[in-house]
């Protein structure tokens, strides 16, 4: 249902409510209003009959000339007076101002909702000759109720009127309202398809203009999202093909030409062995060549299982994995002091946190030493159990280097990268760093 439905609907109910609350206190008060009128009337005829015909001693008139004239004023259109002789006859006195239309009256219907129930009113008054006559009005509301049946359309049509004034004044300011919303969800549907370099604009309404300006927020930055995860993906497909490339030249150099030295020296050593030239002194040479050739086969085949994959990690758990590679940066860097807090608990996570941690931290190293300058880092793992039964893992990365401004954080792969990795896991990563104040990791990952 649309919005214009909806609020032309809600008008129409609350100008019927109205109309029948209208309707039913007009018809009330008019009902009223038409008692006091017949009532007054009635008791104002009376009392000037009975003042006339108490007059009549004292100045000669006829009493039918009289009440005939009395009968045409106004103030007694609501009445039908008739004069009872002793001899039983009746006189009446017509109105002359009562409509004669049809048209003019009121539906029937409406008089019989307004009009009420008026006994005659019989009065005894004596007249100029001394004889008993009996006066007799009744009430005729039929004026009152046509007047009160004229105000009730008035009132009508002017409520009809504002109710249709309403309406057109809705349904313009709408129109501009309805137009803002199609330029928002045309704008939507063409951001649904990933085109987030589309902006709204500017709006004259207050508050679609707010909405437009926070979807345009959302959309900058979902575009520099979708930059940032290109230029990602770009430089992790980038350090993939270098890898490859990488163990392609090792296991060409190192493998290819210690596998073709040993392959020489044996080949050497089994003609020394059968032929009638050679002294066991260069089978033993020969022989120490090959396991030379080997032990540093063995050695260049561990870093290369070291680099893509760490088997420590699988065979000792995470907290020994940290500590080795904690180890193994103090040898190469002595000058940086390193400090690991880690308990023994680590060791029972899942495979896919305890692999994405050490990538965290071993980058985190890999940074410090490359670019913070720092004489002394730190780092913390611990699991946090929460009130509510849940547990997290909470990782922390303490320099004392040179830092960087807020501003440079987002430019590097490195950083990130490890964003990248906890966000995959569901988990929070924040940087807090100043120039020459160092730099504080954190990263958090709810455990199930």
């Amino acid at each position: 249902m649309s919005l214009r439905y909806q609020i032309n609907i809600r008008i129409l109910i609350s100008s019927l409510c109205v109309l029948i609350l209208g309707g039913s206190i007009a018809i009330w008060q008019a009902r009223d209003a038409v008692n006091k009128e017949i009532d007054s009337s009635i008791n104002l005829a009376v009392q000037l009959i009975s003042f006339g015909f108490s007059q009549a001693s004292r100045t000669p008139f006829n009493e039918t000339d009289w009440l005939l004239k009395f009968n045409s004023l106004n103030q007694t259109r609501h009445l039908s007076i008739q004069l009872k002789n002793p001899s039983g006859q009746i006189i009446s006195f017509a109105h002359g101002n009562r409509p004669t239309s049809h048209d003019e009256l009121p539906p029937s219907w409406f008089i019989n909702l307004v009009a009420a129930h008026y006994p005659k009113v019989e009065h005894q008054i004596t007249s100029f000759n001394g004889e008993q006559i009996t006066l007799i009005i009744q009430a005729n509301p039929l004026d009152e109720i046509t007047e009160v049946w004229q105000e009730s359309i008035a009132f009508f049509s002017s409520l009809f009127l504002v109710t249709l004034f309403t309406f057109l004044a809705v349904n313009l300011a709408f129109n501009k309202a309805l137009k803002s919303i199609t330029v928002i969800v045309d704008a939507l549907k063409i951001i649904e398809t990933g085109q987030y370099q589309q902006k709204l604009p500017d709006f004259s309404i207050q508050e679609y203009d707010s909405i437009a300006k926070a979807i345009n927020h959302m959309t900058g930055e979902l575009n520099a999202s979708q930059q940032e995860n290109r230029a990602l993906t770009q430089h992790t497909l980038a350090i993939q093909e270098d890898e490859r490339q990488r163990l392609s030249q090792e296991l060409h150099d190192e493998l290819g030409q210690s596998l073709t030295a040993i392959k020489v020296m044996a080949v050497t050593a089994g003609r020394s062995q059968t032929g009638t030239v050679g002294t066991m002194p260069d089978i033993k040479q020969a022989t120490d060549s090959i396991i030379n050739v080997c032990d540093h086969l063995m050695t260049v085949v561990r870093s290369m299982m070291h680099q893509l994959h760490p088997l420590v990690l699988t065979e000792l758990g995470l907290k020994a994995t940290m500590e080795d590679l904690l180890n193994h940066w103090s040898i190469r860097n002595p000058e940086l002091e390193l400090t690991i807090t880690c308990p023994d608990e680590v060791d029972h996570l899942e495979q896919k946190i305890t692999i994405q941690i050490f990538r965290i931290v071993q980058e985190c190293l890999t940074n410090i030493v490359r670019h913070a300058q720092a004489s002394q880092a730190t780092i913390s793992l611990k699991i946090e159990h929460q009130a509510d039964a849940r547990s997290e893992l909470r990782l922390q990365v303490t320099d004392n280097g040179q830092g960087c401004a807020t501003d440079k954080i987002k430019t590097g792969f490195g950083l990130l990268g490890m964003r990248e990795r906890i966000n995959s896991l569901g988990g929070d990563f924040t940087i807090q760093t100043q120039p020459q104040l160092g730099m504080t990791i954190t990263a958090t990952i709810p455990l199930s």
